[in-house]
């Protein structure tokens, strides 16, 4: 689910088309054999010839959030840029599918902030800005919790959850949460004050982010007062450091933080940084604060960024599986498909693979030892299960809400395995992902399955389908928790169960993985660029990290980073930062 803050915000006018400025896009999607995976994908045969001219300024390998931010990006720059994809759907991890009329999210579903504007909005919300696309969402203010202590409906905002906290805590609870709000928000200003759109990955970040936005840090710091200044200065350390400092020693109020910080990258309060959990608070615990969810799916997010891409003539090419990184002379000059065919790049290649799959693609002979100690180093995030299911909505409770989180035991920690089950419903906010009178349900255990257990199973063997009925067991039981006693397995239209092979295989993630488990304050996720000229990289194994909006600047501060500070500076000042 990954609790992951989307902001929208106002379109801007678009420079004036003309012929030397806006080249035609292609979106290849040209006939290829398909063969249904164990998750309703599809993979895919590579196309015998690639379509179009095989070249470009800059060559992205893979569709991602990441990758396909970085590329609208370079496209709006006015950068001939060309996206080369694996599948045959666009969108990485967050691509969603089709199976009977039911269309299912792979990936993220809970979002917040569509609606937000400004420089405090998140990187998606101003990368789709810069594109001039927006994307029509649901508005709703809370999901269901079933925990230990108990069910219940939890409501983001700054009073409702007091009342949560009174009935399934305690008064201690209670008054450390306040004391937890009290001293977080105003450090807000000091996260939000600096646009992720301004960032680039070189000196020029002196003039596009430190000169350009030094009054509103000043400001907020001013505002702050000394003592909130002080705590502005941990930001950038373990939000586990703030919790300590301040105290809380409630064991549900340091569970809840812990599987807040879980949903919104992947490791518990003393793995991620302060001011992205400051980001997310100031979301969901402010005055009029919503969630919101994409309608016709958080696919809708993907078709919104190739729209953006192809708008200012940006290429994709679906089905085009990129065998290997060339380099010449020490540089990075393209790369080799699976067909055989190059295709050079011009100005960069730029990969969003993970870290270990960028890796696999470089010729062993030019890779420093620097590099591949660090990514070999680097530990790893387990993988998924998935659950997706089609199924009659006429027996199950009408007042069934679009997201249900399942705790079984806080004492095993929120990243044990088998432990933590999201749900997402999104046919309750958008009925046309689903056939009239059904729903399509989503439930995953959220990067907690170890590969290991998987590790040398031939997917098609009856022990690789007896050990998916093993391990989703637990989503089963859930998902029956949550819809209430009119669903019926047996009655579900459609049944699939994705596994970390699934991730493996399908999403080309080196053993499935969620990717790098990089702890804040011992360690910190690599920069953009490589030690290779003219390679870079963007996506979940790069600075900031792990979430949509984290893959989201990643992209874009690659993209900033290959053009020039005027032509950046110019972008800020169109989009209004």
């Amino acid at each position: 689910m990954a609790a992951f803050p989307n902001n929208t915000l106002r379109s801007f006018k678009p420079l004036s088309p003309n012929s030397s400025t806006v080249r035609n896009s292609v979106l290849a999607r040209n006939s290829v054999s398909q063969v249904p995976s164990s998750t309703g994908a599809v993979s895919v045969k590579e196309k015998r010839s690639f379509p179009g001219k095989p070249e470009a300024d800059v060559v992205v390998i893979g569709s991602g959030i990441g990758g396909l931010c970085c590329s609208g990006l370079l496209a709006r720059y006015q950068q001939d840029v060309l996206v080369l994809e694996s599948h045959d759907l666009p969108g990485g991890a967050a691509h969603s599918f089709d199976i009977k009329g039911f269309k299912f999210d792979s990936g993220p579903s809970l979002f917040s902030g569509f609606q937000s504007k400004g420089p405090q909005a998140n990187p998606l919300g101003q990368v789709l800005d810069a594109l001039g696309e927006t994307i029509p969402c649901a508005s709703y203010d809370s999901w269901m919790v079933y925990l230990p202590e108990g069910e219940f409906l939890s409501r983001i905002g700054p009073t409702e959850f007091y009342k949560d906290l009174e009935k399934y805590a305690s008064a201690n609870a209670v008054r450390e949460w306040k004391k937890l709000l009290d001293a977080i928000l105003p450090l807000s200003a000091a996260a939000m004050a600096l646009p992720p759109l301004s960032i680039r990955g070189d000196l020029g970040v002196l003039s596009t982010a430190a000169a350009r936005y030094a009054p509103s840090l000043l400001k907020s710091f001013v505002q702050m007062g000394p003592q909130g200044a002080l705590g502005a200065t941990k930001l950038l350390r373990p939000f586990s450091e703030i919790i300590d400092s301040l105290e809380l020693k409630d064991p549900f109020i340091r569970n809840w933080v812990d599987l807040l910080a879980f949903l919104l990258a992947g490791v518990k309060s003393n793995g991620i940084l302060s001011a992205e959990m400051i980001y997310m608070f100031a979301e969901w615990y402010k005055p009029g604060c919503c969630l919101e969810y994409p309608l016709h799916g958080s696919g809708a997010i993907v078709d919104a960024l190739v729209r953006g891409l192809k708008k200012f003539g940006g290429r994709i090419s679906l089905g085009s599986h990129v065998e290997k990184i060339v380099v010449e002379n020490g540089r990075a000059t393209g790369v080799k498909l699976r067909s055989g065919q190059f295709i050079r790049a011009k100005k960069a290649v730029v990969s969003n693979a993970s870290m270990w799959d960028t890796l696999n693609l470089l010729p062993k002979e030019v890779v420093p030892k620097s590099y591949l100690d660090r990514t070999k180093t680097t530990p790893q995030c387990e993988s998924f299960m998935h659950l997706h299911l089609g199924f009659d909505a006429e027996d199950v409770r009408k007042d069934l809400g679009i997201h249900h989180i399942v705790v079984n035991d806080w004492d095993r920690g929120v990243d044990a395995d088998q432990n933590v089950v999201l749900i997402s419903v999104p046919s309750v906010l958008s009925p046309d992902l689903a056939p009239p009178g059904k729903h399509v349900l989503h439930a995953y255990l959220p990067g907690t399955e170890p590969f290991d257990l998987w590790k040398g199973f031939d997917h098609k063997s009856s022990a690789y389908k007896e050990l998916k009925a093993e391990r989703s067991e637990v989503m089963w039981r859930a998902v029956e928790r949550a819809v209430g006693p009119g669903f019926s397995r047996e009655k579900c239209e459609v049944k699939l169960v994705g596994s970390p092979l699934t991730h493996q295989r399908f999403l080309r993630r080196n053993r499935g993985t969620y990717g790098p488990a990089i702890q804040a304050g011992k360690d910190s996720f690599p920069g953009h660029s490589t030690s290779i000229p003219q390679l870079y990289c963007c996506g979940d194994s790069t600075f900031p990290g792990i979430g949509v909006p984290a893959v989201a600047a990643s992209g874009a501060i690659v993209a900033n980073s290959l053009v020039s500070v005027s032509q950046h500076s110019e972008l800020l000042d169109a989009i209004g930062i």
